[in-house]
């Protein structure tokens, strides 16, 4: 069995309103129906068939992390002291908690996990560190350093 799920079908127009919607989530109906060559209600109706099959997820703003005072990304690999499923569960409760904790994936490998954290400064880092290695069932926490966002996407392929 294949931990990857089938992709949902969509067709071109909806590939169409994907695109134009993670570019500008902020169009209106009307703009979106103008810009993908459909009726406003035709136009409606598969945005909203798209959120009912989950294939839009949800709405968000993206906000620039510098702006915000928060420009150092670091890559943290962690390990736990153990792999049961009760350790893993308590982990990822836990770590749900970090706000500065942006992404986190349960890897295969050498670590458990592996998580993006955004923070100010060193002495920032510092206590995110200490409040990582504190939490239950961790074993080592390595960190890696991003010097330089080479690219970073927020738009899916849809095609």
């Amino acid at each position: 069995m294949s931990m990857i799920p089938r992709k949902k079908q969509i067709d071109e127009i909806d590939q169409r309103i994907l695109g134009a919607l993670q570019k500008d989530g902020r169009l209106s109906n009307v703009q979106l129906a103008e810009k993908v060559g459909l009726s406003e209600s035709a136009c409606l109706r598969r945005v909203r068939l798209l959120e009912q099959n989950g294939i839009i997820d949800k709405y968000v703003m993206l906000i620039d992390q510098v702006a915000l005072g928060k420009a150092g990304n670091v890559f943290v690999r962690v390990t736990l002291e153990g792999q049961q499923q009760e350790k893993l569960q308590c982990f990822e409760r836990e770590i749900g908690q970090v706000k500065e904790v942006m992404e986190c994936y349960l890897m295969s490998g050498d670590s458990d996990f592996l998580l993006r954290v955004i923070f100010r400064d060193n002495e920032d880092y510092m206590h995110l560190h200490n409040r990582l290695t504190s939490l239950p069932g961790v074993l080592r926490v390595q960190s890696s350093f991003a010097l330089k966002t080479v690219l970073k996407k927020t738009e899916l392929p849809v095609d």
